[in-house]
């Protein structure tokens, strides 16, 4: 879910890009902990990347607003989650896993992986949208009544509340 972050304020034209070149993405491999080294990233993989992540976010979107589900989006999304994984080892400790050779085209088949393993199991009816009106940030509700509302209650949440006691406070 955090890959199709990547791409913020969907409702504005166009939108804001979070990963506008190849470079960018092998940062987000980084950040978002798929990798500790960098990988190279060419134009077409980025290109690829970002088609992947629409495709998860139609599918995710899909499935919050209980949508029929995009085919060519299922289509992309199970291409990418055919192809093999980086393989894993252990680290010399025992402690911990480490990737074997990761290639950006790998990564994004864990991220794929990542998204059909949300979609297709028992935490996908706990996909939500940010419930402020600016926001269009998807999020797993793991609150234990289901009952969550914002993406983060420090951004959107505490918005939405300050909002709301200034319209109280000017009556």
């Amino acid at each position: 879910m955090d890959f199709t972050a990547t791409h913020g304020l969907r409702w504005r034209d166009p939108g804001v890009e979070r990963v506008p070149a190849p470079a960018d993405l092998a940062r987000w491999f980084i950040e978002a902990g798929l990798t500790a080294m960098p990988v190279p990233v060419s134009a077409s993989t980025h290109r690829s990347a970002l088609e992947l992540r629409e495709a998860l976010y139609r599918l995710m979107r899909g499935r919050v607003s209980q949508e029929p589900l995009d085919r060519r989006a299922i289509d992309v999304v199970n291409g990418w989650a055919a192809k093999a994984p980086p393989a894993v080892q252990l680290t010399a400790d025992g402690s911990a896993k480490r990737l074997v050779e990761p290639t950006a085209g790998k990564l994004l088949t864990v991220v794929a992986r990542d998204g059909v393993d949300l979609l297709g199991g028992p935490h996908a009816d706990r996909l939500r949208e940010c419930s402020r009106d600016t926001c269009t940030l998807l999020y797993l509700d793991t609150s234990r009544a289901g009952s969550r509302r914002w993406c983060s209650m420090e951004a959107c949440g505490s918005r939405h509340k300050m909002a709301r006691y200034r319209r109280r406070d000017a009556v």
